[in-house]
This record gives structure tokens, C-alpha cells and sequence, in this order.
């Protein structure tokens, strides 16, 4: 065979989970962060995601050896075979290799114009303008070389529509609104007054925005607390720019200011990625395997209905959660505010929320006064339209081993079962929390919140222990740890009602801080700290 038609002279296969909807305007999320699409003669860079080495596996119940990302990058990272047919596919179709290949998560970027994108992944791409963005668009599958079945999983960045949205909501002013900065909030659950997370880092996703140094400063200046040390990791050309409050800016200061202010003395990594699957695949997959920052605990405050992702991107970004439980990394994630129906029609979940290796956090409306909470009910203000948590049954992730207790509702599919939230925390904005964004301060709410209070928890639990936590669902199930817990026993965000124990919408409940932070650490005993 001519070697220079190697590939093109194969026969074609699906690449499997690779198929895309067809583009809807109504269904795309607003962003300002999608760069614009690429005309015929301009470039674009996709991951292409390669088989393993060795695939990871692990229990559900976590993994039996925590290895430090070194090893793991040594013993799961990408097969050199799969690098070079990938490598020798890209230069028959007229597409540049960029750099060294990811080892994790076995990823290879390939750039080229649009036309050799085309001819060498068998697609039509087109462009799409609506309110939200102007976007480049593939509707269907993904078509391979056949030599190349098995070796590659996933390619991504081919499509660029916005992905994901922000969780987070700014109050609308009632008469009866209560607000509270995160310290207060931290007081009321019964975190450890005084204690702090140094030599701890959090990371951060963030798909759009940015944060202003002036801002950061002022806030922490105003609760008497040093500001954290920031650092921004630019990810498939994201970068720190921010805009305006009412924009993606409102969500990476309240998780930047929530956790920080809750775990005093962490360092920050915000992750800035474009809104795409890709970007945000690349951004967790950059935060997990991050040797530099090296971030114990990583927070999530965006995300979409499962319903949303194809195959092959939510795979992916559920294994790179499941890589995160292997170098004891754990992932906060926001469940969204839009109830049970999650913005679609009938229930859906948020993903990756979903996942059943992150932690999935649920909001609920909160009022008390120092460490005395007088009223806390499932956040749920759909019928003024101010949003509700997100929370239900899973239709592509398993009931896991750590859920079989929980009574969690039947699944819609053969293939769902997990159920959402794990825990909970105040996120109704009518309750919400004191920030600082571009120059002005406000009240927001949103699962966005409850993710790095969580984050910031768990910070604080790992410098106490002196061990990282980890993958901690499932110690936060086991039995005894609903003492950890109190228990939301009122409300619902739709289909779904709270009750005694574990349910759809507020999880096991809300963090008795101190006893959270005890829990971790017997559950965290046999692991070493992340590295």
C-alpha cells in the first residue's frame, strides 16, 4: 500500500459516542467565552483522546492504592502505539502535532485548517450565529480509519458550542432577604473557628470570566482575613479575563471568595478553559494531573443536563474524575439550579455532577444568626422564578455500592441509578452569600456556592488530618455518618421531596463542619496525601 494514502484508503468506522445533536439556538448556552469559529482558511486544534497504557479500574468504594500523579502518569498514561498511528494519521491529512503528547489523560492535539479537519475525521463543519455566540458545528458522527478503531476515544473541539453553564444566581431584592459572608455561613455548619488550610491549593474550573487582583484584596480586606495567594492556569488558550458582574465574572469570584474565605491560608489555581467539551475536559484533566499546583480538592460550578453531552465527552470527563479519585484528589461539583427538571423538559441531573466519583452538592435555603441555625429547608423559589436545586436519579452512571442504602428513586434507564445530590448547603440567594465582583458588592446564591464551601471544608479537613481526603463519597454514606450530617427533612425542587435520610434534593444533608473534618480523616486513614 502506498504510504501516503495509508489511511485514506481504509475503510471507515463510527467512532463510538462521538455523535452530536444537530445545533438548536434555543438549547445553546449563553457564553462569551467560545472563540469564534475558524473560516476555511484559519486553524483549529481538537483533542484526540488515546487508549491507556493500562486502563485504571477501581472499586466503587475507592481505589486500594492511591498512586501520586508521577505514577499514575507511568503506569495509565497514553500507548505509545496509539501516539504513533495517531502522530502518522496526522501527517498524511496535513495536521500538526502540537508539542509532546499529554500523558494524562492520554491526550494528543492535533492542528489544521477546517477542510483537513473534514477530510481526516469524515465530518461537515459549519457555522452557527445566534444571541449567545457565533459557533462552529458537526452534527452526527465521527468517522475513523479503521487501523485507528480502538486506539482513539474520543475527539474533541471539532464542534465548539458552549457546553456547560455557570451555576450560580444573584439575589433579586426581597423584603425579607437574609445574606451572609461565607465566614458566617462556615460558623452556622460548624466549621473550626480559627483553623486554616495552609499548604493546601484548591482548584478551580472556570469556563468564562475572570477575577481582578484589586477585587480579591478589598474582599478579604473587608473580613479581616490575607488574601489568598492566586495563581491563573491558562488551558486550550483560556485565559483571566474578566468582564463585567453580570457575566461569568459573578461565578469565578464567588469561588474564589467562598472557598478561600473558608479555608484561610489555601493557595488558589484557577483553571480558565473555553466553554467547549473539550475545554472543559482538558481543564479537569489539567487540575488532576497538575504537578505543579497540585490542588487536593478541585470545585465545579458548571455543567449541563447528562442529556447534553455526547458519549464520548462524558466518558471522558468521568474518567478523568475517576483518575482524580486515584492521586486522592477530590472533585466539589454544583448539581444546578433549575430543580428536577435541571432546564429540560421532564427530570434530568446535571453532569458531571453525576459522576459517580465527584461529590455532588445540592443547595438549600438557610436562616440563623452565629452558630445557631433556626430554619434550613430545601432551596426551592421555581414559583417566582428564582431558581431551585438541581437533583434526581442519574440515567447514565450506575446506583453505586455506597448508595444501595440511600432508597434512591428508580431509574428512568437501564444504565442510571446514581443518585444526586451527595450533600448540601445554602445556595438559595434570598440567603445567599456577600461577594465582591467587579468593584461592587452583591449577594449570590446558586449550587455554584455549595460547591467550594465544600471545597473549602475539605481543605480545611485535610490540613487538620494532615492527609488528603480523597475520594470521600464513600465514607460520607458509611454507616454512622449521618451524625456528620443535618438532616433536610422539608421542601422539594420539584419531583422530588425531602425527607428523612438521604434524598434527591438535598442529599445526606448539610456539613456539621467539625464532625465532617473527623469523619474524613478515619475515612482517609489507609491513603497517603496527594502529591
Amino acid at each position: 500500500m502506498d504510504t501516503a494514502s495509508r489511511f485514506a484508503a481504509q475503510h471507515r468506522v463510527v467512532l463510538g459516542g462521538s455523535e452530536k445533536k444537530p445545533f438548536a439556538a434555543e438549547a445553546a448556552p449563553a457564553t462569551t467565552t467560545v472563540p469564534e469559529p475558524s473560516t476555511e482558511g484559519g486553524e483549529i486544534t481538537v483533542s484526540v483522546i488515546v487508549a491507556p497504557k493500562k486502563p485504571f479500574t477501581m472499586d466503587e468504594d475507592g481505589p486500594q492504592e492511591r498512586l501520586t500523579r508521577e505514577e499514575f502518569a507511568v503506569r495509565h498514561g497514553a500507548n505509545p502505539a496509539s501516539v504513533e498511528l495517531v502522530q502518522a494519521f496526522a501527517k498524511e491529512f496535513g495536521l500538526t502535532v502540537e508539542g509532546s503528547p499529554r500523558p494524562c489523560p492520554c491526550t494528543v492535539r492535533l492542528s489544521g485548517s477546517v477542510a483537513a479537519m473534514e477530510r481526516a475525521f469524515g465530518v461537515s463543519l459549519t457555522t452557527e450565529t445566534t444571541e449567545g455566540g457565533t459557533f462552529r458545528v458537526r452534527e452526527g458522527a465521527i468517522y475513523l480509519p479503521e487501523e485507528l478503531d480502538g486506539h482513539v476515544l474520543a475527539v474533541l473541539g471539532l464542534d465548539n458550542r458552549p457546553q456547560a453553564r455557570p451555576h450560580f444566581r444573584v439575589a433579586t431584592p426581597h423584603a425579607d432577604n437574609v445574606s451572609y459572608t461565607p465566614v458566617q455561613v462556615g460558623g452556622l455548619y460548624g466549621f473550626p473557628a480559627g483553623a486554616t488550610a495552609s499548604g493546601q491549593t484548591i482548584g478551580l474550573i472556570e469556563l468564562g470570566g475572570g477575577y481582578r487582583e484589586a477585587d480579591v484584596t478589598a474582599y478579604f480586606q473587608s473580613l479581616g482575613l490575607p488574601a489568598p495567594a492566586i495563581t491563573a492556569v491558562s488551558v486550550d488558550g483560556g485565559t483571566n479575563t474578566p468582564g463585567t458582574a453580570n457575566g461569568a465574572d459573578g461565578e469565578v469570584m464567588l469561588d474564589i471568595e467562598v472557598s478561600a474565605s473558608i479555608a484561610t491560608g489555601a493557595k488558589v489555581a484557577v483553571y480558565f478553559a473555553p466553554n467547549t467539551d473539550q475545554g472543559f475536559i482538558d481543564a479537569v484533566t489539567t487540575a488532576v494531573h497538575d504537578t505543579t499546583n497540585k490542588p487536593s480538592v478541585i470545585s465545579i460550578s458548571w455543567g449541563g443536563p447528562e442529556s447534553s453531552w455526547t458519549t464520548q465527552a462524558s466518558t471522558a470527563l468521568n474518567a478523568a474524575c475517576q483518575a482524580a479519585a486515584a492521586v486522592g484528589v477530590t472533585i466539589t461539583v454544583a448539581c444546578g439550579d433549575d430543580g428536577s427538571t435541571d432546564g429540560g423538559t421532564g427530570n434530568h441531573v446535571d453532569f458531571p455532577a453525576s459522576s459517580p466519583y465527584v461529590l455532588a452538592c445540592g443547595g438549600t435555603t438557610l436562616e440563623g444568626s452565629g452558630t445557631t441555625i433556626s430554619s434550613e429547608v430545601v432551596w426551592n423559589e421555581l414559583a417566582i422564578g428564582e431558581g431551585a436545586t438541581g437533583g434526581g436519579v442519574s440515567t447514565l452512571f450506575p446506583l453505586p455500592t455506597w448508595q444501595q442504602s440511600s432508597k434512591v428513586p428508580a431509574p428512568t434507564t437501564s444504565a442510571g441509578g446514581r443518585g444526586t445530590p451527595d450533600v448540601a448547603g445554602d445556595a438559595d440567594p434570598s440567603t445567599g452569600y456577600e461577594v465582591r465582583v467587579d468593584g461592587e458588592t452583591t449577594v449570590i446564591g446558586g449550587t455554584s456556592a455549595v460547591a467550594p464551601l465544600w471545597a473549602g471544608l475539605i481543605a480545611l479537613a485535610n490540613q487538620q488530618n494532615g492527609v488528603a481526603a480523597g475520594f470521600v463519597n464513600p465514607a460520607l454514606y458509611a454507616a454512622g455518618a449521618s451524625k456528620a450530617f443535618r438532616d433536610i427533612t422539608q421542601g422539594n425542587n420539584g419531583a422530588f421531596s425531602a425527607g428523612p435520610g438521604w434524598d434527591a434534593c438535598s442529599g445526606q444533608g448539610s456539613p456539621v463542619g467539625n464532625a465532617i473534618i473527623t469523619l474524613l480523616g478515619v475515612g482517609s486513614g489507609a491513603a497517603s496525601s496527594a502529591k
